[in-house]
């Protein structure tokens, strides 16, 4: 009996297959790896370019590519297919229409037309959509199309909601009450929620049916992915997310914050800053290596724009010197160079953290700023110590390195003094007690990060009244752990 093709065969035989199906033209590259994407896989389109001209790339991941790929392909041969006279019930065939009808509508997304792209890809799954996005304050989710004075829907709150509670708890919360049962759906975009998707089915039935509700998660997905590629090339997410007009300053902070989750397995991070509309000085960073996770807090003097382009000017610095390979003390003292030549007057605090994603290495520098905290086991065990050293921006100094090695499960809070500082009516801090119980009590639920984070600003501005004085603004990140273990 044969015992079939040896797997290095069977990495050729797929790899010529799919070169022939692009060279043929049956099929798009980029509508593949999207598809691809779509249904979990992780090499990106380099990776998978580098695999058609001869490079390695792991068994699961061809699977789910030469899957992908096949999807596409059925879906081209059922355009010479004969039509029915009334719809038939064809399995996974409405999941493949749904998704092409987001990927054909690309085009419409990126232009604005997220709500009615997503509510036809919807209608081939047979149901009905409609599109929800967070504002940037993460207090209410607001309805994507029509235009604002068109809409019939309001805003929903994040708070004590059911689809408050999907955006919350990253999971689909289904609704039985009412006259119309449905599944509130998280959209996430990469590890960011960044909405939720009302899906309304034909009927209560069909809220028992796994298949839908999973084809549905997954055109939520594509929504997300889609929206996320819109607000990089258009305002209309923009207009919809926020809520009062921006200062210039807060536009140049927004358009330089990174994601405000990113999720890669062995650490997730999330952070924000508020007021989102008036933000001057505050600004947090971070990144990911093939060996580590970079993080960041900056607040450069005053609350104006030139607050906000000394900050920006001060994370610029530090990206263009830490993705030429410098150290940490060598990407503060680029820091330090920047703001005293460009701003001689001026003055930067911030947090720079190196952290090895393997072992849990951790390297800070700590510049005037409020050190981090430390969560082990739940409780608050300290400050990140060491790298203690004057803000960035004046004369040069001799480098100062922190180091310590974290723990899986360990949480590392950094924050701005715009948290600790925030007075109540009555003249009370908020201070770095009240900080800790709430970082504690947090760590005892099954709160991730990014609501850990979007809960504590929130504990903040009702401290003050619901009006900030200064910036506040915070980072918050796990380290699971070697292999990513949760």
């Amino acid at each position: 009996m044969s015992a079939g093709p040896q797997p290095g065969r069977v990495q050729d035989l797929q790899r010529q297959a799919l070169q022939r199906v692009l060279r043929l033209g049956e099929a798009d590259l980029d509508e593949v790896w999207l598809r691809y994407f779509a249904h979990g896989g992780t090499a990106g389109p380099d990776e998978v370019e580098g695999f058609l001209g001869g490079g390695p790339l792991p068994e699961a991941e061809r699977d789910l590519l030469a899957h992908s790929a096949n999807e596409r392909l059925g879906q081209r041969l059922a355009a010479s297919r004969v039509p029915l006279a009334h719809p038939v019930h064809v399995g996974r065939g409405a999941a493949l229409q749904a998704v092409s009808t987001l990927l054909e509508g690309t085009r419409r997304v990126v232009a604005g037309e997220i709500g009615a792209v997503a509510a036809e890809a919807g209608r081939a799954l047979g149901v009905q959509v409609v599109v929800y996005l967070v504002d940037y304050q993460q207090r209410l989710l607001v309805p994507c199309d029509p235009p604002p004075r068109e809409r019939r829907r309001g805003p929903l709150a994040v708070e004590r909601t059911l689809p408050g509670r999907a955006f919350r708890w990253g999971r689909t919360q289904t609704a039985l009450t009412g006259p119309r049962p449905r599944w509130w759906v998280p959209l996430v975009d990469g590890a960011e929620t960044i909405g939720v998707l009302d899906v309304v089915p034909t009927s209560r039935r069909a809220l028992g049916d796994p298949r839908l509700r999973a084809d549905c998660e997954l055109l939520a997905r594509l929504v997300a992915h889609l929206v996320g590629a819109a607000d990089r090339h258009g305002d209309t997410v923009d207009a919809v997310r926020r809520s009062r007009r921006r200062t210039a300053a807060a536009e140049l902070v927004w358009r330089l914050l990174p994601p405000l989750t990113a999720d890669v397995g062995e650490v997730v991070v999330s952070g924000l800053v508020e007021p989102a509309d008036d933000v001057g000085g505050d600004v947090f960073d971070h990144a990911v290596t093939h060996d580590a996770v970079h993080l960041a807090v900056f607040d450069a003097m005053g609350h104006s724009l030139r607050a906000g382009l000394i900050a920006t000017a001060a994370v610029a610095a530090y990206r263009s010197a830490r993705r030429g390979g410098a150290d940490l003390p060598a990407q503060a003292t680029a820091i330090d160079e920047v703001v005293a030549e460009q701003f001689p007057d001026a003055l930067v605090t911030g947090v720079l953290l190196r952290l090895d994603r393997a072992d849990g290495t951790l390297r800070s520098v700590c510049a005037g700023h409020p050190p981090p905290l430390l969560l082990r086991e739940g409780r608050v065990v300290g400050e990140v110590a060491g790298g203690r050293r004057t803000p960035f921006g004046l004369p040069p100094q001799a480098p100062v390195l922190g180091q310590e090695a974290l723990q899986p499960g360990d949480r590392l809070a950094l924050f701005t003094d715009g948290i600790v500082e925030a007075r109540s009516a009555a003249g009370e801090f908020f201070g770095t007690e009240r900080l800790v119980d709430f970082l504690e009590r947090a760590a005892l639920t099954t709160f991730g990060p990014a609501e850990t984070v979007r809960r504590l600003v929130q504990a903040v501005l009702e401290h003050q009244g619901g009006l900030l004085q200064d910036d506040a603004t915070v980072l918050l990140a796990q380290w699971r752990g070697p292999g990513g273990a949760r």
